[in-house]
């Protein structure tokens, strides 16, 4: 036998070497794929068998004082897809059937016969078979969408797709039947608010991924919302879950609750007084916010026009959306989702007296019986437009403070602003809190504008004093008078009273907080003083109600657009407080661009008034009656009847044959039935008093 050769021999050894390097090399790859990046394709394997399900966290309910629920989540289905498993099914050999025997028969046949035409084999696809297209009919017959636009959602780039959010039970019971490949169902929460267009501006609303927007939704989103859950769980090739394969749940954390300070009893006397107001004036909008003055909690605010927060982008049938861009489309949402109350500004004209009347009387500039002369107009300032009072042609002459107050003349006003004197008037006005904000839990509070006295002129002064060139939303304004009537004591405004877990446990308490105090208690005393004298024997007596001591003060401004004052264009409000001797509420109504007249001693002071003797009735603030009113009352009560269980149509009658009133708190029909009433039942109280039928 004859040995290799040298040549062989290396050529041998060459190979050896070369295959002994391939394994190193391959064991170095080995290595470096197990121990360096084999995490890495780890996570790409686990990722491409496993799905990580988001399931949102059940959203806090939003309370009434009282506990009734005025936001809240409800469970709905919400149908999801994974696009990669659905566009797998477009090429999946294992479906292709060849029939065998055709081609075996098709051979034979041009063996024997020259003219045979060949058979056209045709793949044939099971009847049962999913492809993207039988998917995506499937999907559109049942969720009601347009097919072409889920075939192009199920079979496009992303990872993972939303069809559709919140569908009904029925929808989800179909979707589950057809067992589309690539295709689920996960658990979702739609936020819903019952009460529709009621307390809008305060509760906000949320978006598609139920994030809040505006309002209470907005600012305690992070409370709401909690923390969501996830689903970890392994699937076939066709996104199917695997009956024995891994899976794992992480407990997210539910929404706390967050319990307002709104009574939506005293919310809806509000929102049906500012219907009224806004509706018989036919106005541009209308606001008003109701506060208890002693802690600054805010007990009830509204604005119209208004919009429903179950659908914040529904425009009102009067506007025909295709005439819009999209631009002004958004335009027309952002007007009506604001909350006036608290994001717009505007001078609140002789409301604002009560201001200047007040600081006058902290700084010893007047006193009761101080002397005011009008003769119509303003003749102590230099000015380029001519001052006058709003009666100058047939001037009130001589008048006390009182008498000022009860005939809004901006003659005495001027002259008490004069006497303040502007770095004093300045002080004070910061003290109240105009020019900043209150802190309100709301979105876009504005500042409202406020002179610095440096730049101030005393014309400036003597129209700011009668509440001309000063600028206020109008929770500034509430908040301040409300420091007036409590004793001087200025609080934080405030809408949320709580926040509570899903047990019920208080995890945060918001307790009224003092910011400063003002006013003296004897300045407090004699302004309620003052205010009632306006209604018992000033302008404003259509507020009064018999019991309940009602003080306040009307005001009517002229509206500035583009910086100067438009003609016949006015905001008309008024402020009450009621009762005088111990303030329980306070109501401030404002309506904007009136058409038919602008006094507010007509047109809104009689609907504070029916406000007023409703939340004291409802806040079983016991009435109190001087000799006069006793009087004309002796023969005038009436024993409240049991209405409770009885049909709306019987509670009427009876009421009406009783010489009663009576509103509701919700659209009827004639057999609904009376759930409550204020007062209740055996209550004494006078002929033409008001009865609430509390129906829902």
């Amino acid at each position: 036998m004859k040995r290799p050769n040298l040549k062989i021999r290396k050529r041998i050894i060459f190979l050896m070497f070369l295959f002994f390097l391939i394994i190193i090399a391959l064991i170095i790859r080995l290595g470096y794929i197990q121990l360096i990046i084999g995490e890495e394709y780890k996570k790409e394997a686990y990722e491409q068998w496993s799905r990580d399900i988001t399931l949102n966290s059940v959203r806090g309910v939003i309370y009434d004082s009282k506990g009734k629920k005025l936001g809240m989540s409800i469970g709905s289905d919400t149908v999801v897809c994974w696009p990669d498993d659905v566009k797998k099914l477009e090429i999946d050999y294992s479906d292709i059937a060849i029939n065998e025997e055709n081609l075996f028969e098709e051979f034979f046949m041009k063996l024997t016969n020259p003219n045979y035409e060949e058979i056209e084999v045709v793949e044939q696809e099971p009847e049962n078979k999913q492809t993207p297209k039988k998917i995506a009919k499937t999907l559109a017959e049942i969720l009601e969408m347009d097919e072409e636009k889920i075939y192009e959602m199920i079979t496009g780039d992303e990872n993972y797709v939303t069809i559709k959010r919140w569908i009904t039970i029925e929808q989800s019971k179909k979707i589950k039947e057809a067992n589309l490949t690539g295709i689920s169902l996960i658990e979702d929460s739609k936020r819903v608010y019952p009460h529709g267009e009621f307390l809008a501006h305060v509760l906000g609303f949320t978006n598609i991924d139920q994030v809040g927007m505006y309002g209470i939704e907005s600012v305690y989103n992070d409370e709401l919302q909690g923390v969501p859950s996830r689903r970890i769980v392994n699937t076939d090739s066709k996104g199917r879950v695997l009956p024995y394969g891994y899976e794992e749940y992480f407990e997210g954390e539910e929404g706390l609750n967050v319990v307002l300070t709104i009574d939506e009893t005293i919310q809806h006397f509000a929102e049906d007084a500012l219907e009224k107001g806004f509706n018989d004036n036919n106005a541009e909008s209308a606001n008003i916010i109701i506060m208890n003055p002693n802690t600054g909690e805010i007990l009830a605010m509204a604005g119209l026009p208004e919009y429903n927060p179950n659908n914040p982008r529904e425009i009102p049938s009067n506007i025909n959306s295709e005439n819009y861009t999209q631009e002004e489309l958004q335009n027309i949402w952002f007007k009506y989702w604001r909350n006036s109350v608290v994001n717009d500004i505007y001078e609140p004209g002789s409301t604002f007296k009560l201001i200047t009347a007040a600081i006058a009387l902290e700084e010893n500039k007047i006193n009761l019986n101080t002397n005011f002369h009008c003769d119509g107009y303003v003749t102590q300032i230099e000015s380029n437009t001519t001052i006058k009072c709003w009666r100058y042609y047939n001037p009130h002459g001589d008048q006390n403070l009182f008498e000022a107050l009860q005939n809004s003349c901006n003659d005495a006003l001027a002259e008490i602003g004069l006497a303040i004197g502007k770095e004093t008037f300045f002080e004070y006005l910061n003290a109240l809190g105009f020019g900043e904000k209150t802190n309100v839990e709301l979105n876009g509070e504005a500042v409202g504008i406020v002179n610095n006295p440096d730049i101030m002129k005393d014309v400036n002064l003597v129209t700011q004093s009668f509440g001309q060139g000063i600028s206020v939303t109008q929770l500034q304004l509430a908040t301040a008078i409300s420091a007036i009537s409590n004793g001087g004591y200025l609080y934080e405004p405030h809408l949320v009273k709580n926040l509570v877990d899903q047990d019920g446990n208080i995890v945060m308490e918001k307790k009224p907080k003092l910011v400063r105090r003002v006013f003296s208690q004897d300045t407090s005393d004699k302004m309620l003083e003052a205010m009632k004298s306006v209604v018992s024997e000033g302008s404003s007596r259509s507020a009064y109600v018999p019991g309940y001591s009602v003080g306040g003060k009307t005001g009517t401004a002229q509206k500035v657009i583009d910086g100067i004052y438009a003609e016949d264009k006015y905001i008309t409000s008024f402020v009450g407080v009621a009762p005088t001797y111990d303030p329980e509420i306070l109501v401030l109504m404002s309506i904007d661009e009136p058409k038919e007249s602008y006094y507010a001693s007509t047109i809104v002071a009689p609907l504070i008034g029916e406000i007023i003797e409703n939340t004291m009735q409802y806040l079983n603030v016991e009435p109190k009656y001087d000799e006069e009113e006793l009087e004309k009352i002796e023969k005038s009560y009436v024993v409240v009847p049991e209405l409770e269980g009885l049909t709306i149509k019987e509670a009427s009658e009876i009421l009406t044959n009783l010489g009663l009133n009576h509103n509701v708190t919700m659209e009827i029909s004639e057999d609904t039935i009376v759930k409550k009433q204020y007062p209740e039942s055996g209550t004494e109280i006078l002929q033409n008093s008001m009865i609430t039928l509390i129906l829902n």
